[in-house]
């Protein structure tokens, strides 16, 4: 199983931390977590905002290739609605060259209204034609190494990418995929859906098999597992776990409540973003309290053996997926989460790792 760490960037929750001090512990984590064994470090994109805030995570990741030694980079993700399409490629192109083939490329096309606000002339109901129109011509452009377009929003001469890109990103791109229609454009980009443990899995595993049938429709072949993100608490008791899990998770959904207003009306009047207003409508109806208890139900935290046990019930409804676990957030003190990743990567880890081996051994045998 691949298990990555996610670097978030926040200072919601913590009482007058500097920016500096943000960066100084998530790049902290994630060289602990290479040194770990973890296979993967990802980095968001966000701007602005105590929320989260990592304006280039292809800036960040070339530094964060340069300081560790074994574990993949990757994006996620790369915001294309906010980025030129021409310099997410050459970036791109430039950061697989620093990573010697050890970059997984992740896009996304955003959510957050004031995010958006604040990027002159992009609007956020463009976010699904912007997204569409650059992802083709990026994901060409990797294959080719040249850029082009004639679309509505990206009129882009020919020119090459430089350094040219030479490797193939066909089993190294991800999609965040929550929408109906996020869905099908990662299904038609042969993209590894991206979802959020901020919900439950049952409820989340129709849109999973969307994509696996879509996926199998359009290319014949099956879907990779899906990579599935959680906040992460993993400690010796599972009362101390749980008190922790439950103040930092609250801390960090007062983020998510007020970065992306999910209970605002204005989804419902914002072009691709019909999904989005179904759920504020479910959200508003069980409020604060009830997505705090769903968020909790499907994240993994506790003490190993209740990670164990959430990550094995969701692979039995899952089947095979891949796992970025944050540990920072919510205003937790470092020390915790640092003992949380220690913890997580000596009794979890390796039994995670062990699952796909059990895997391979069955298919010989069968």
């Amino acid at each position: 199983m691949d298990v990555g760490i996610q670097m978030v960037f926040a200072s919601h929750g913590w009482p007058d931390i500097k920016d500096s001090q943000v960066v100084d512990e998530e790049l902290r984590l994630a060289r602990l977590a290479d040194e770990l064994g973890f296979d993967v470090v990802w980095s968001v994109e966000h701007h602005f905002f105590d929320y989260s805030f990592c304006p280039d995570n292809t800036q960040l990741l070339s530094y964060v290739t340069g300081v560790i030694k074994n574990a993949d980079v990757g994006t996620a993700a790369v915001i294309l609605p906010w980025n030129e399409p021409l310099r997410v490629a050459e970036k791109i192109a430039m950061l697989d060259h620093l990573a010697g083939g050890r970059l997984r490329f992740g896009i996304g096309r955003g959510l957050s209204r004031r995010e958006f606000a604040a990027f002159r002339g992009i609007a956020m109901d463009e976010s699904r034609e912007r997204f569409d129109e650059a992802a083709a011509m990026i994901l060409d452009a990797l294959r080719t190494g040249y850029i082009e377009g004639n679309g509505k929003f990206y009129p882009q001469p020919r020119i090459p990418i430089r350094p040219k890109p030479e490797r193939s990103f066909a089993d190294r791109l991800y999609a965040v995929a929550s929408s109906d229609d996020s869905i099908e454009s990662a299904a038609q980009i042969k993209a590894t859906m991206v979802m959020f443990a901020d919900r439950s899995w049952d409820h989340r595993l129709p849109s999973i098999e969307k994509h696996r049938t879509r996926y199998k429709e359009l290319h014949g072949v099956a879907a990779p597992p899906p990579l599935t993100c959680d906040y992460c608490v993993c400690l010796p008791t599972h009362d101390e776990a749980k008190d922790l899990a439950t103040q930092h998770m609250a801390t960090y959904l007062e983020s998510v409540l007020e970065h992306y207003e999910v209970m605002g009306s204005h989804f419902a009047t914002t072009k691709g973003y019909g999904a989005y207003a179904q759920a504020a409508e479910v959200l508003r109806r069980i409020g604060e309290s009830g997505f705090l208890k769903g968020f909790m139900q499907a994240s993994a935290w506790g003490t190993p053996d209740d990670v164990l046990a959430t990550l094995e019930a969701r692979r039995k409804l899952l089947g095979s997926f891949e796992l970025a676990t944050s540990f920072r957030f919510g205003g937790i003190p470092y020390a915790k989460a640092e003992q949380s990743l220690r913890l997580f990567a000596k009794e979890v880890l390796p039994v995670l790792k062990s699952w796909d081996k059990a895997a391979e051994r069955r298919r010989a045998v069968a």
